[in-house]
């Protein structure tokens, strides 16, 4: 890829803000959109990125941010607009006319549904949407599906919080088994395809973390890692939901979406593992020791 081809990423936070030091390191131009100028655009701005301020479901934005870009990152936050913004993203792109790939970030939980299925969360539906219309837009995809993010509060706000409270992990598991992935793991996935696109177009990536443990294996991950003892305690769904849960303050779509994801692991929907990280990028993926090692001190308090 050379310095011409332009790429726009949705967002200066997450894992757009990732994505963008992994682009950058090849000299790559790389625009920004942002809903609005804060400090996180400032820094991106002083590390040599181009801002524009837009919104993913107003099409003339989309298409202002889209002039001179070759190649696109899509993604936002957990959000009642996510099938919107995508619809909008690529009947923009299409009109333009001018993209040689368009990276989704979609949800590795797509792969076990079907147009029919309901017991996922409104959000998961809305992925698998999405992923519908840009498949059916003709546009060079390139689809990114992460299992549950090491960097979700369930494994890290939450997980401290007890932790430092009483040496334990408090979730409603049971003794489902996950494989969770480190956002840096995802941004390196979507920044090798970003340079190179080519090899992944029409192709679908699904990125665990290295191995799937249950929830007193991933506490004793965490044990190993932060020198101290850490137990899991298994907490029933509906009270969970109610006493932890509702009173961290999230919009409803978002509460709806992680409460789901609690259902779902004791399900076991999230026993799942690929090599998709290490195929991509060359890396094998980050364990939980290692992520909560470089975060021992968060952990701790």
């Amino acid at each position: 890829m050379t310095a011409g081809h332009r790429v726009l990423l949705s967002g200066a936070g997450g894992v757009s803000r990732v994505v963008f030091d992994h682009v950058r390191a090849h000299g790559i131009p790389v625009r920004v959109m942002v809903r609005r100028e804060d400090e996180r655009s400032a820094a991106l701005r002083e590390l040599g990125a181009e801002i524009v301020v837009g919104d993913l479901t107003r099409p003339e934005t989309v298409a202002a941010a889209l002039e001179g870009v070759s190649r696109m990152y899509f993604a936002m936050r957990v959000s009642p607009d996510h099938l919107l913004a995508a619809t909008v993203v690529a009947s923009v792109a299409r009109e333009y006319g001018e993209l040689d790939a368009l990276v989704d970030l979609s949800q590795m939980t797509v792969s076990q549904m079907t147009a029919t299925s309901t017991g996922e969360s409104h959000q998961q539906r809305l992925h698998w949407l999405a992923e519908q219309v840009l498949d059916w837009s003709a546009l060079p995809v390139v689809h990114i599906r992460p299992t549950s993010f090491l960097d979700n509060p369930l494994f890290t706000a939450l997980a401290a919080r007890t932790i430092q409270e009483n040496g334990t992990i408090a979730l409603p598991f049971g003794a489902g088994r996950t494989s969770p992935v480190s956002v840096d793991d995802v941004a390196r996935v979507i920044a090798t395809v970003l340079c190179d696109p080519a090899p992944h177009i029409g192709q679908v990536h699904e990125l665990t973390g290295p191995r799937s443990v249950d929830m007193h294996e991933l506490a004793a991950e965490f044990s190993r890692a932060l020198g101290r003892t850490v137990s899991y305690v298994d907490v029933p769904q509906e009270r969970w939901e109610t006493e932890v849960l509702a009173k961290v303050g999230l919009p409803p779509h978002i509460e709806r979406h992680i409460a789901a994801m609690g259902r779902l692991h004791r399900e076991n929907r999230y026993d799942r593992t690929s090599d998709g990280v290490e195929q991509v990028t060359g890396t094998a993926p980050q364990s939980i020791e290692a992520f909560v090692a470089a975060r021992k001190d968060f952990y701790l308090g």
